[in-house]
């Protein structure tokens, strides 16, 4: 986890200093929960009290450099600290002139936010990472030189005056929507996570995988599939499920007969996933919410299909490997029994209670201090499932320390945010990228084709190394309105929330695609494959989540938008059916080994299958059904003229 997830990287404080630390992350948990169960604050002093404390903890946490002593703060971020403290504490102190005065700022004020802009920068390299932190200074460098950017780049300006005033002194910058809904949606959320894991569902979600999926062929995998997608609910993180389901599910695909690069990719792809997972999903999910303008059951809803056919697409694949190299499913004295699986069945219900009141209209805020407060009650029920006073403190400090990256992460896409709106180029970049798709065709549909695709390159460059928050934050600023600027020339407007998920999707799986593949390479730490070849096999196996995106943007009925029961069902079969035939392309086996001929004839019909359109569809039926009686024949030739394979032992 250190090695590979930023936010795992912190220092190991004792005496005074982590006493303190301790109270500040107990006094943050306490802050929120208090804000959401009795009302937020205004939106400047919510705000800046939430980044006080993340700016404060951060620099007690985490090291400047990751070769730094550990359990000590130097002097330096002493300063740091106490700068943290009476920047984000001059919004609370002086609130009435602040607002009476907002549009002009004194040489103090400039002090102080520019102060505050350092901070953040620092903050976010620290916790996040240095890619976001170098697109917010070239951002900002962008905003003060605008004179001097090239053609349509162009822009008035800001002096450095307005540049602080809007990043410190608006809800234009630091202080924006994505650091509102950090302070908010996303911290109660990551509580109720915390507190999940203190019942000890973590453990539960293995077992219960094992149970359902570990007898059945290449089990392991399977396993680490199903479990992944569960752990999804309560881990914003790929790197943190891979880590935590993969220290298990790994070892065990090793042992089974799978290749170290493979098995490293089936938990990194699947973990990857389990931010696109309903009910509870990654925390850019609500980041949506704000800047789609979206109730979150509607995400939640829109995300069911797509998660089905991603999931689906790595079972297909995996199956089909453990297939072709003759592997079996766990032995029986393996797999957990079912009464004791079913004796914490109720550790599932805050899961329950969360899909109901988000489907009943609850707000965000309100349904996860009930998913807590349910999470509180269910625990009573087993001994070993308690949460008592040690575990809810416990819960309370590991949430809040869960939180600072998110935090950090926002308050600095706020800085893109702010210069994307102050200078307008989002709408700049947006309109070029339509040009040089208009310059290579002059035919809509692929105009937006070829939008799509340099929308999802933008997307896959800033996520390496980037959490999936400020992916989206940045890609959903800069890149989607070049998706959405093509409405006026198409026949069938595409919808808003169709875009939106289009550029969460590629920067979630931006975590599997090489060179910078963060989830894949911590499953090398644990696998001990290379960490360019898993993943690799880690994109192969998520292929589903390279083509999906296309697919709910040209058909939007797969995010349930407009469309009737009989119409999702009809999609769901022939998407399914064509993840079907690329799976099985994509390994080289169905029922029998296929050639490269047929490898090719059955990925063709599988995207046929899955690419929207009536004729397509037909095409790429009779495609899956000549495949299939072809290798059905094969198979029976085979089984009559050849020897049974040697099969793997467990």
């Amino acid at each position: 986890m250190k090695k590979f997830d930023v936010e795992s990287n912190t220092r190991k404080l004792t005496g005074i200093a982590a006493g303190i630390v301790f109270a500040l992350l107990l006094a943050f948990s306490l802050f929120q929960l208090y804000t959401g169960a009795f009302g937020q604050y205004t939106a400047y002093i919510q705000r800046t009290v939430h980044l006080g404390f993340a700016l404060t903890l951060i620099f007690f946490l985490f090291p400047a450099k990751k070769s730094t002593v550990r359990n000590s703060v130097p002097w330096y971020d002493m300063i740091l600290i106490l700068l943290s403290i009476v920047v984000c504490a001059y919004w609370p102190l002086f609130y009435d002139t602040l607002v009476q005065h907002i549009g002009t700022i004194s040489t103090t004020q400039l002090i102080i936010g520019s102060i505050a802009i350092l901070l953040v920068l620092e903050a976010s390299r620290r916790a996040v990472g240095l890619p976001i932190t170098i697109i917010a200074v070239c951002f900002l460098l962008y905003a003060y030189l605008g004179p001097y950017m090239p053609g349509m780049f162009a822009h008035r300006g800001l002096t450095l005056h307005q540049l602080v005033d809007s990043m410190f002194f608006t809800t234009e910058g630091i202080l924006g929507t994505p650091l509102q809904v950090s302070s908010t949606y996303i911290f109660l959320f990551l509580l109720f996570g915390a507190f999940l894991v203190q019942t000890g569902v973590g453990n539960y979600f293995n077992d219960l995988a094992i149970t359902i999926a570990g007898k059945r062929i290449g089990g392991p995998a399977k396993v680490a599939i199903f479990s992944s997608a569960l752990q999804g609910t309560i881990s914003g993180s790929s790197v943190a499920n891979t880590v935590t389901t993969g220290s298990y599910t790994i070892p065990l695909m090793k042992k089974l007969g799978y290749h170290r690069n493979f098995a490293g990719a089936v938990e990194a792809a699947a973990s990857t996933g389990g931010q696109i997972m309903p009910p509870v999903m990654g925390a850019a999910a609500f980041l949506m919410v704000e800047f789609a303008g979206v109730s979150y059951w509607t995400i939640a809803k829109a995300a069911i299909i797509p998660a089905i056919l991603y999931f689906s697409g790595i079972w297909i694949m995996t199956h089909f490997e453990a297939k072709k190299m003759g592997l079996l499913g766990l032995p029986a004295d393996q797999i957990p029994k079912y009464n004791v699986v079913l004796k914490k069945l109720h550790l599932l219900i805050p899961i329950l209670v969360i899909v109901v009141l988000l489907f009943q209209g609850f707000s965000i805020e309100r349904t996860a201090l009930y998913g807590i407060l349910s999470t509180i009650i269910v625990s009573l029920f087993l001994k070993d499932t308690r949460i008592n006073f040690t575990k809810f403190i416990e819960a309370l400090t590991s949430g809040a320390r869960t939180a600072l990256g998110v935090a950090s992460a926002t308050a600095c896409a706020g800085i893109i945010v702010g210069v994307v709106t102050k200078t307008g180029l989002g709408l700049k970049l947006g309109n070029s990228l339509v040009s040089i798709a208009g310059s290579i065709s002059t035919n809509v549909q692929m105009q937006l084709m070829l939008t799509l695709v340099f929308t999802m390159i933008t997307s896959l460059i800033i996520g390496m190394g980037s959490p999936t928050t400020a992916n989206y934050i940045i890609t959903s600023t800069i890149a989607l309105p070049a998706i959405l600027a093509l409405n006026d020339m198409l026949p069938v407007a595409i919808p808003v929330l169709a875009g939106h998920m289009f550029v969460f999707y590629f920067g979630i799986i931006a975590d599997i695609t090489p060179p910078v593949a963060l989830a894949a390479f911590a499953a090398t730490g644990i696998s001990g494959g290379n960490p360019i070849r898993t993943g690799v096999n880690a994109s192969k196996l998520a292929i589903a989540a390279f083509i999906i995106p296309y697919m709910f943007v040209l058909q939007p009925q797969l995010l349930m938008i407009d469309t009737t029961f009989f119409e999702v069902l009809l999609v769901l079969v022939t998407a399914v059916a064509g993840m079907v035939a690329v799976g099985a392309g994509m390994i080289g086996y169905w029922y029998t080994k296929l050639n490269w001929i047929f490898r090719i004839i059955s990925v063709i019909g599988g995207l046929m299958l899955m690419y929207p359109g009536l004729y397509t569809d037909i095409g790429g039926v009779i495609i899956f059904v000549f495949m299939l009686i072809t290798q059905f024949i094969s198979n029976r030739n085979q089984s009559k003229g050849e020897p049974p394979a040697q099969v793997a032992t467990n």
